[in-house]
């Protein structure tokens, strides 16, 4: 009969072991620091190609640094999208091509929790719309509702979310 101690090693040692090897196995994406003109050219093109009819919007990644992630969305018109809110992150929205109206603020409709840190809705109520374009920045700081409430056509996105920095208490 072995010791306890020395049975405990021997777990410890394989679990870590078995951790190890899985870790090899799906080892983290690495980052990707950069997309040119051409890659986001194609990227749109993808998103022309492979959405599906019913599908509100299609969205890749252009750039990632964990926890950041730059995203092209394509949104299209006639598809309704859930509107959004991020309890613990802002977003950011730069306009690649198109133009729609996006609503911010306001309260979300028929809210759902979708997981532990965002809410959906069907739309907002109130809010402040705003007609954006080609060009334009929007920053939707965290626990705003937002909504794309028209797209006229198409419209295609870059998206960040920003995680919010931890707060730390000074010591006294």
């Amino acid at each position: 009969m072995r010791p306890p101690v020395l049975c405990t090693i021997l777990t410890l040692l394989m679990t870590a072991a078995i951790a190890r090897q899985l870790a090899a196995q799906n080892p983290p994406p690495l980052p990707k620091l950069f997309a040119s003109a051409a890659d986001v050219t194609a990227m749109i093109a993808k998103a022309k190609a492979e959405r599906k009819p019913d599908q509100p919007n299609f969205i890749q990644p252009i750039v990632g640094l964990a926890p950041y992630t730059a995203n092209l969305e394509h949104r299209v018109a006639g598809i309704p999208a859930p509107a959004s809110v991020h309890e613990r992150e802002a977003e950011m929205f730069y306009v690649v091509e198109g133009s729609g109206t996006l609503v911010t603020g306001g309260k979300l409709k028929d809210e759902k929790r979708t997981n532990a840190e965002n809410l959906t809705g069907s739309g907002v109520d109130g809010g402040t719309p705003r007609k954006i374009a080609k060009g334009d920045w929007v920053m939707v700081p965290e626990k705003t509702p937002h909504w794309f409430q028209q797209i006229d056509g198409t419209i295609v996105l870059m998206s960040i979310h920003l995680p919010h920095a931890p707060t730390t208490t000074p010591s006294r």
